[in-house]
């Protein structure tokens, strides 16, 4: 493990994406940013995947993270909304492995027993620990953005140990890894 490293943690979504970036020095967390990307005002689905895609990039050339955090899409009832987070998600890992950097995932009930001890936990307790945990201020309005903060400083914990998440170092090993996936044509 590198003395000095950047994590980025994304919490993907098509009307908010959450982000956050922490600093590991020596083993030990030091918050840097936490911020959302607010997509409501666009209506065309298209065009927040191009945003999200391109705001990802702009992170990776400003605080050159060595690795990303992001948290899985949960299972729900409507399968538009789980194909359109699917989307978003999958921009936000193509803009990390264009620029090879390893990216993990978490279910978001690892990343909150993680941060609280319960994976139950609602978004206020995961942002008031995050508060205490990093001595953030004053913490957002929306908490998509420390719910992004989240899954840095769930893989902060969990670094090494990789158990639940799934870990990609470029396109090659996300191809290997997700074969099913692949057409054969």
């Amino acid at each position: 493990m590198a003395n000095e490293r950047i994590i980025l943690g994304i919490d993907p979504g098509t009307t908010i994406m959450g982000f956050g970036l922490i600093k590991v020095v020596n083993k030990k967390m030091e918050f840097l940013q936490l911020n959302e990307l607010d997509l409501k005002k666009y209506d065309d689905h298209y065009v927040k995947l191009r945003i999200i895609f391109e705001r990802t990039i702009e992170l990776i050339e400003t605080h050159h993270p060595d690795e990303i955090a992001i948290e899985a899409p949960f299972f729900g009832k409507n399968v538009q909304s789980m194909l359109k987070l699917g989307r978003a998600q999958g921009v936000a890992m193509a803009a990390g492995l264009s620029r090879q950097i390893p990216i993990t995932e978490y279910e978001p009930k690892k990343i909150k027993m993680a941060i609280t001890g319960s994976g139950n936990a609602s978004k206020e307790q995961v942002a008031k620990m995050l508060q205490q945990l990093l001595n953030i201020g004053e913490l957002p309005k929306n908490l998509d953005s420390t719910d992004g903060l989240a899954a840095a400083v769930c893989h902060f914990f969990n670094s090494g140990k990789i158990v639940g998440g799934k870990s990609y170092t470029g396109w090659d090993a996300f191809v290997k890894q997700n074969e099913s996936r692949v057409s054969k044509k």
